[in-house]
Formats: C-alpha cells, structure tokens, sequence
C-alpha cells in the first residue's frame, strides 16, 4: 500500500499504487508512432515485457493469459485503452509510447491536466496496484498492514501524522496494543518524520510493501512529555470494514440515536453493514450517526445498500441512486460489460438476494473528512437526490464523483476514470467535493451542505460522545439544527500541500479513492 499514499511527501511523483516513476526514460525499436491513430487495446493486451507463469487463484486457477511481449506492447496497450474508456480522452496529449521505459511511467502521463472550479486538479484518482495485492483487497478486504491506520495531517514540514485508529483485524505481532488513536509519530527507523529529508525510509516504514516486515518508530503518545519507541511487524491485515456499532441515548427529549463508524466498502463490507443496520433497527434507533470521515470508497452496489439500508423504500422504491456516464464514445452501452446503460436502484436485497434490514429514517447525520471519498460520497449524493436530509459535520470530502473498471494487464491492476455518476435529480458535480454549510471562506469550499465544519479530534477515541464531530452532531440535532462550535473543519491546506509534495493530492485514507461499479448483474 505504499505507494498509495507515498506522494504525500517529497518522495517521487508517481501516480499511485504499484510504483511507477516519473517522466520518460530510454526510447524503444518500434514501429513509428503516429499520433491521433490508434489501434484495438486488444491488439496489445497481455503482451508482458515480464509474462506471469501459472494459474490464477482469482479466477477459477485458470492460466493467466499472458504471453512473451515487451515494455512497448504494455504502453501501446494503455495508450489505446486510455483512448477508448478514459472519461476525459481528448484531453490526454497523445505521446510516443515508445519514449517510455516502463508501462508506469507512460501510464502516469495518459490523464488530463485540466483543474476543478477550486484550481485542484480533476484527476487526482489515477494510480495502480500489483495485480494480486488488488485481488487480495478487493475479495476479503486484506492488506499488508500494522494494524494502525496513519492520518497524515500535514504532509508539509512540519509533518503531522498520527494513528486514526487501530483496526482489529491487525493479528500477533502487526500492532502493539499500547498503541492509541491520536498518538502521534515523530520519527521512522531513526529518521526525524516532522523535518527530515530522506523519504525513502519515511515511506517504506510507514508503507510496508511486504509482510514480516519490521519498522521501528518513534511514538508521542497523548499527555506524554517525551517519546517512546515501538517495534511493528507488517503483516496480512484483514481490515474491518465496521468498527464501531452502538446507541446513545440523547441528553433530554426523545428518541435513541444510532452510531457507525464504517471505513470501507470492500471484502466484508455488505455483511458488515447489514448486521449493523439490523442491530440498530432492533433497538429502534430514531437517528443515525455514520462516521465515514475514513472510507476511501469501494463498490457502488455496496453504497447503494447502505443508503437503502438508512431511508427505507419509501423514498427510494423506482428511484436512481447512481447513474453511471461514460465518455462520448460510450452514449448507451456500457463499453465494459457491454450491457445498456441503466440507472443503479436503491438496492432493498444484498447481492446474494437477502432482503435488508431498514432503519426508515428521514435524514442522516455523516461525519466526514478529506478521506471520505468516492462510494461514501455517493451515499451522500445518492441520499440527497431522493430528499433525505444529509447533515454533513466535519470537513470537505475528497471530491470524487467518478469511477473505474479494475483492469488487470501483465500483473499491474490499472485505475483510470471511465465514467462519472449522477443522482435521480441528475446532480453529480462535486469534483470539490461537499462541505458542511458554514465552512470558512479561507478553507476548501465544495457543495455546501447542511452542517458544521468541525476538525478532526485526535484527543478522543472514535465512537465516544465526547469526540468532536460526534458530539457536534449530537448537539446540532439536540439545538434544533444549530452549530454550538466555531468552525474549526481543514480542507484547503491539505489540498495545497500536493503542490508541495509534487504529486497529486491522494486521500490519506489506506483504501484510496474507490468507486466501483455494481458487482451484480
């Protein structure tokens, strides 16, 4: 997961996950380029400078197909599949594929350089995973992990990384259980983390590539005077998707308040969230806290369940939940799945026909964060486009109304944005993403939402009343829809810091960005 988050410091300027590189390197024999004609993506796929032996366990142990190519049949193969499905094709400057050494370092260039409404850049969500990393992720939510999940708070000297939350998925020596939300990291195996300089010891100890790996770190704990060291061993993490399910009984008045903290949308997720709507719709909740301030995404149909989940069929029977819009090449047929393009419902049954739990709620409170991205982002889209109230309280969300097919090719999973999504009042711009109403001016401002601009609180344990964007939420709804708190929400120096940090801004979030289409026919 390194290189997930590895452009938040002065690293390297890749594009995401897998590596990459940046610019160009020594040019290949080819045939001559010429630029604005391009052949089939299926006259170059799975033509691998590096062919995979074997079978693949991911897909009923069939052989991979992979067969003796080069470097310029992998660029050749990205530059015609970027041409076909990317959302924003024409605004990719057409490049020689063979002016380039590796398949990453092309890749990282087929993207538009256009900018939002704010000056962020639009795709901020192109990057890449080793093929079977992203398998291992994607069907039972695992990664190489410590069991701490990092909240880079400042990537900017003076950097400030802290522990979001320990997941307890972490097994034998891959945390240590001294280790406490809002503990903050000073150094990385000797290197000063706050000033230092030499990123490649920063990032491959705060990103394990491999498990067993063993990285030792300097730890602030909260209240302490000085620091402590801690010895972590990377190791295969299930990560879980709900952590925290509960009720809180408000201060005065009636009515019994729901809370879920829920991080991802992958593996076990649909289950995950089913048996937490069930429990609270069993207790009879009259409110729902959902705390997403740390959920990169993942598969849509999983979202569209969750919105179903919290506003019943009422709202929702016969409504669009996503639409999904491709490139202008792309009008009708889904140029993936080559079905019709059809509108994604409110999904009232789990994908294996289960019908769901529902809590029939008119609105919603959701605690968010610039990690709060992508499918999480749609639940709030979704939501809003059927007349449910979202009560944002915390930060601007990343901005990510688009998605991407997974495409796997010679062992690199490639993410590029194929379409954007659209709820049943066919609104989806938020590329600057949603912010809550009273969000200062000075600060990122996207599509502002009813709530209040509360910052993240490292103090408190995540779940506890007394946390800061769980207790304004608690008072916003005991106050009748006021904000009792000076707004204290960040958004728009986390965004600054990619111009920093030479790279584009990515989500701090280990999940990274996801929106995937509907795993259901």
């Amino acid at each position: 997961m390194r290189n997930l988050t590895a452009t938040l410091f002065v690293l390297l300027s890749l594009a995401g996950c897998g590596g990459g590189g940046g610019g160009s390197g020594s040019p290949q024999l080819a045939a001559a380029w010429q630029s604005g004609v391009f052949q089939p993506a299926t006259s170059f796929a799975d033509k691998c400078a590096m062919p995979r032996t074997g079978v693949d366990p991911f897909n009923n142990n069939a052989p991979y197909p992979d067969r003796a190519g080069s470097v310029l049949d992998e660029n050749n193969w990205l530059r015609s599949w970027t041409n076909d499905l990317y959302l924003w094709f024409d605004e990719v400057i057409d490049q020689d594929p063979a002016n380039y050494s590796t398949a990453l370092a092309y890749f990282d260039v087929l993207k538009t350089k256009a900018l939002t409404p704010s000056g962020a850049k639009k795709d901020r969500f192109h990057f890449t995973y080793p093929t079977a990393d992203w398998n291992n992720l994607a069907n039972d939510g695992s990664q190489v992990s410590y069991g701490p999940q990092w909240a880079v708070v400042s990537s900017a000297p003076p950097r400030n990384v802290v522990v979001a939350y320990i997941d307890p998925g972490a097994i034998g020596a891959a945390t240590d259980p001294t280790l406490l939300r809002g503990a903050t990291v000073v150094s990385v195996d000797g290197e000063d983390l706050i000033k230092g300089s030499n990123f490649t010891t920063l990032n491959n100890g705060l990103f394990p590539v491999t498990a067993g790996e063993s990285h030792t770190f300097g730890i602030l704990d909260q209240g302490a005077a000085s620091s402590r060291l801690v010895t972590l061993v990377s190791a295969n993490v299930k990560l879980s998707p709900v952590m925290g399910v509960g009720t809180i009984t408000p201060a005065s008045g009636p009515g019994l308040i729901g809370y879920i903290l829920f991080n991802n949308h992958l593996g076990n997720s649909e289950s995950a969230m089913i048996d937490a709507i069930s429990t609270l719709s069993k207790a009879g909740v009259t409110d729902l806290v959902l705390d997403i301030r740390y959920n990169g995404g993942g598969f849509l149909d999983v979202a569209s369940e969750v919105a179903y989940m919290i506003a019943g069929a009422g709202p929702t029977t016969g409504r669009t939940f996503d639409l999904t819009k491709f490139n202008s090449k792309h009008p009708t047929i889904d140029p993936v799945n080559k079905f019709p393009i059809t509108p994604m419902p409110f999904f009232s049954s789990s994908s294996t026909g289960q019908a769901l739990p529902t809590l029939n709620l008119s609105r919603v409170f959701v605690l968010t964060g610039p990690d709060t991205c992508s499918a999480s982002e749609a639940i709030i889209n979704g939501l809003r486009g059927v007349n449910v109230g979202v009560i944002q309280i915390g930060s601007t969300t990343c901005g990510k109304p688009y998605g991407f097919y997974p495409q796997d090719n010679c062992g690199t999973t490639y993410f590029t944005i194929e379409f954007e999504g659209v709820n049943d009042m066919n609104i989806g711009e938020y590329a600057d993403g949603f912010s809550p109403k009273n969000t200062p001016s000075t600060q990122f401002v996207g599509v502002l939402v009813p709530g209040c601009s509360v910052a993240d609180d490292f103090t408190h344990q995540l779940g506890d009343s007394a946390e800061a964007r769980l207790s304004q939420a608690l008072a916003y709804r005991q106050n009748g829809g006021s904000c009792t708190v000076p707004a204290s929400g960040f958004g728009k120096a986390l965004r600054a810091q990619s111009s920093v940090d030479s790279g584009p801004y990515l989500p701090a979030s280990p999940l990274r960005a996801l929106t995937l289409p509907r795993r259901r026919s």
